[in-house]
């Protein structure tokens, strides 16, 4: 049924508000076709994917009971859709809760088993699931918002897993405005979140197009000054005689320095071939091939944004290479003489990109017209920064980030985001200046312009941000390209991925059965969900919330009116014998621990994937805890202490805590400590004589009993762990215990500690300072020919003890 106010006529449902959604027909065709399969939903930018989602949870909720997910990105999107569900379910606001890295562990446990919707970020999901916090059983229907991101490691492929697994009704709806630049990239998602039906509706369909207006992309040339070509050129010099050299191993075609980023990272794998083979060349050529990478970015940084922004970001290389354990790669670029005299000239110019004064003129002539707000969007941060403080001289304008801090530029909190997204909505300020973290799904109210900064090369991301205008009046997109830099290239790459985009959702949309019917085939073949949907699995244990019939989505419909809305309604119709009664007693978790093998990981350890990787396997229970010590609890006698090949040299030569103290106090709790060094490149990845690391391995063994074992990756640990695991607990018939607690350093340790952060020389060289000196006064007062005395302190090294002791405070 609808009701009707005015002109506007609005759903009626049991479990929505009253005079809340507005009726759209093409919103009640997709939802009757999402309520009945896993289906994803293909709808442009601000048309209302997530009404659709909506519609369909209304209907779970009501007929088949259950809990509802819905998995959003991005924190200030899990609280817009939580709003937005608040305002439209006619649940209890409490029964509505939010899931963020921002609640407790226990306490999202707690709200779980209360809850009726969850809205929540996808890592925060996966933790939860991986340590077996909570139970997907009964979820009766779950949303993966902006659904493009499943693909790789992304949690949404995790949790999709899981849940055909696990769930006894599922129900799966994916929402995105651009699901991939091609067919196999939205066959890809489909599969891995297990959606076998298809439905697209673009600005083409008569019921859509109503809803949206034209806009047209300007794309505006800028000429680059001289100057700035300059420094581009010296940069591109260098650019070229890397990639000669890695032309010189066989590793590329050819050293244009317009390579791709395809043509490396293809460059990257068959170096990675060579290392995997245990050849030398591979270890040199990966430090070259990074050089190449930092060189490729600050060419764009200098072309595109400016001087401002390449100083900012070779001051953060500077910083990298003073750093303990820098990579070779940063400590070549900041001393070879044409990249300082890039730096030398980019300090010296003292003017404006031209991109800086055009975009001003762009956003005053848009707002002195009679335009209310603006959008910017960047790539860069650094940009981000300049501009918001550029333009606040002559409008109110406010910069919208991410929330991780960077080197020079701290991220925005949760509140922050959203309270700024709020004043922005009610016309507090004219322009919001964002990174990219804007692009997927607010709701950023419809603005008079869009300017892109720079373009944007991925179809994707480029539809996600036109997205923001266009959608209740006429705006315009304005994309600044800088003339004769890579900027061009990304422009027909972004012309061509659109045109790809629109082409392949067209094909789509026409094949729709085809590719679902495709899809239907592949899972079936794959079986890779052993589930289906909900018509076939039985009803959840929850009560009926209407208290009389079931309402199916006919019930959106107004009295048919004509054969349009005759179809409508029939198409939008439920089969008999949906829901029945769901037996009692559902499991909190998948694998109960005493029935196969459990494994306590550190909390610290889920940014890995080695836990979820765990948790994958049958019998293998993963339990999240916060360890004193360890990574790993395998036995009442086994902890491992995992260290990446990084990490561990890190750990060597700097950072908070030595591996020997990690070790230390694994020791100390656990009787067969062991340590697992993952990854290639032990004596390749830093500037550290091989003799040095093999004595620390030795220390590992002989001083603190510890067994070091090597792998070569994360899937190689994760088979270690396990067969350890299975045999302490199966064949040695042991229990898991946690021990321990980090012990407090003795007087040597902490002497240690104090030479160690000196310039950040680490434990290694501190204990050799310490034995060479015999006092942390002795080490503090010796000159640097004294220093230089010690075994492993080289003139570098000795010349930054004595900046830092000998220099005042605050210079």
């Amino acid at each position: 049924m609808a009701a009707t106010q005015g002109d506007v006529a609005y759903v009626e449902h049991p479990l929505l508000a009253p005079g809340f959604v507005e009726r759209r027909l093409y919103q009640i065709q997709l939802a009757g076709v999402a309520k009945t399969a896993h289906t994803l939903v293909c709808l442009p930018t601000g048309l209302g994917k997530t009404t659709v989602s909506l519609l369909v949870t209304a209907e779970r909720l009501a007929s088949v009971g259950g809990k509802v997910l819905f998995l959003a990105p991005t924190k200030p999107l899990v609280e817009q859709h939580a709003a937005f569900y608040r305002d439209a379910l006619s649940v209890p606001d409490d029964e509505i809760v939010v899931f963020t890295g921002e609640v407790r562990p226990d306490d999202r446990a707690e709200l779980w088993e209360e809850a009726t919707v969850v809205i929540a970020t996808p890592q925060v999901v996966e933790n939860d699931l991986v340590g077996s916090r909570l139970s997907l059983s009964e979820v009766t229907h779950l949303t993966f918002d902006e659904c493009h991101r499943a693909t790789g490691d992304y949690a949404y492929v995790y949790i999709a897993e899981r849940y055909h697994r696990d769930a006894e009704n599922p129900l799966v709806t994916g929402m995105s405005a651009s699901p991939g630049g091609d067919r196999e990239s939205i066959t890809e998602v489909c599969e891995n979140l297990g959606l076998t039906e298809v439905e697209v509706m673009t600005e083409e369909d008569a019921d859509v197009a109503k809803y949206t207006h034209d806009t047209e992309v300007e794309w505006e040339t800028i000429q680059v000054p001289e100057e700035i070509l300059e420094i581009r050129d010296g940069m591109n010099e260098v650019l070229k005689e890397r990639l000669e050299r890695l032309k010189e191993m066989g590793i590329l075609p050819s050293a244009r320095v317009d390579i791709s980023r395809k043509e490396l990272f293809a460059a990257r794998s068959e170096l990675q071939k060579l290392i995997s083979n245990d050849q030398s060349e591979g270890y040199q050529g990966m430090s070259i091939h990074a050089e190449v990478m930092k060189l490729k970015h600050g060419v764009e940084v200098v072309e595109s944004q400016g001087v401002e922004a390449l100083v900012a970001y070779f001051e953060r290389l500077q910083n990298e290479a003073r750093s303990s354990g820098a990579s070779k790669a940063s400590q070549r670029l900041v001393s070879e003489p044409r990249i300082r005299e890039a730096i030398r000239l980019a300090r010296a110019y003292d003017d404006l990109h031209p991109k800086l004064a055009e975009t001003r003129r762009l956003v005053i002539e848009t707002l002195a017209s009679g335009g209310d707000r603006v959008i910017v969007f960047t790539e860069y941060r650094d940009t981000a920064e300049t501009l918001t403080e550029f333009l606040s001289a002559h409008v109110d304008a406010r910069r919208f980030v991410g929330q991780g801090d960077k080197e020079g530029s701290s991220g925005m909190t949760q509140n922050q985001q959203k309270e700024v997204l709020d004043a922005f909505r009610g016309g507090e300020f004219d322009v919001l200046v964002s990174t990219s973290v804007a692009e997927e799904g607010l709701d950023v109210p419809e603005v008079d312009l869009v300017l892109f900064y720079e373009p944007v090369p991925t179809a994707i991301r480029s539809i996600q941000r036109k997205g923001r205008t266009g959608r209740q009046s006429e705006g315009r997109v304005v994309v600044l390209m800088a003339e004769g830099t890579r900027d061009e290239a990304y422009f027909w790459i972004s012309r061509r991925r659109e045109k790809e985009m629109a082409s392949e959702l067209a094909e789509l949309k026409g094949v729709a059965k085809e590719v679902s019917e495709e899809l239907d085939d592949d899972q079936s073949q794959l079986g890779q969900f052993e589930t289906g949907n909900g018509t076939d699995r039985g009803s959840s244990s929850r009560t009926d919330r209407t208290g009389g019939g079931q309402p199916d989505l006919a019930s959106f419909s107004p009295p048919t009116n004509g054969p349009d809305e005759e179809a409508a309604s029939e198409e939008t119709g439920t089969s008999e014998g949906e829901s029945e009664d769901r037996s009692e007693g559902v499991v909190a978790t998948a694998r109960p621990s005493e029935e196969g093998i459990e494994i306590v990981a550190d909390q610290r350890e889920l940014d890995s994937h080695i836990a979820r990787e765990l948790s994958r396997r049958e019998g293998i229970e993963v339990r999240l805890e916060t360890l004193a010590v360890g990574d790993y609890v395998l036995s009442d006698r086994v902890a491992v202490e995992r260290k990446s090949v990084a990490d561990f040299l890190d750990s060597l030569f700097g950072g908070e805590r030595s591996v020997f103290e990690q070790v230390g106090d694994l020791s100390r709790h656990y009787a067969r400590p062991v340590v697992i060094v993952e990854g290639e490149g032990l004596y390749e990845e830093r500037n550290v004589h091989p003799n040095a690391i093999r004595g620390a391995l030795a220390s590992l063994a002989v001083d603190f009993g510890a067994s070091v074992l090597r792998t070569r990756g994360r899937e190689d640990t994760t088979e270690l762990l396990s067969v350890i695991a299975k045999r302490e607990q199966e064949e040695s018939e042991r229990e898991v215990r946690v021990h321990g607690e980090k012990g407090a350093k003795t007087l040597a340790e902490q002497q240690e500690y104090v030479v160690g952060s000196i310039a950040d020389i680490g434990p290694v060289t501190a204990r050799a300072l310490l034995e060479q000196f015999g006092s942390v006064e002795a080490v503090l007062t010796a000159s640097e020919g004294e220093l230089m005395e010690t075994d492993g302190v080289g003139e570098v090294t000795a010349e930054r003890i004595r900046e830092v002791v000998a220099s005042e405070y605050g210079n």
